[in-house]
């Protein structure tokens, strides 16, 4: 077994409202920052033992569809590398 990281990387789906978002873009746009748009995502890094890296992303991919996101409003991403 090899120890791996898991990184997922969840964020609102498009056209779902942000509102933590757009406050953080309309405060730096008083500061004098041009932004097209701004999205908070959240990460979590999960470390786990695995036969490979494939078992990894597998097992990683079933954590955030049961926990980590919301797949009505959520869209997420998952990295794994080697720890």
């Amino acid at each position: 077994m090899t120890t791996y990281t898991a990184t997922v990387t969840v964020r609102l789906k498009h056209g779902v409202l942000d509102p933590e978002a757009e406050t953080t873009k309309r405060a730096l746009e008083r500061l004098g920052y041009e932004l097209e748009a701004l999205r908070f995502t959240e990460q979590y890094e999960v470390d786990l033992e695995a036969e490979s890296a494939e078992d990894a992303e597998e097992r990683a991919t079933e954590m955030a569809d049961r926990l980590l996101a919301n797949p009505t409003i959520h869209d997420y991403d998952v990295v794994v590398t080697e720890a």
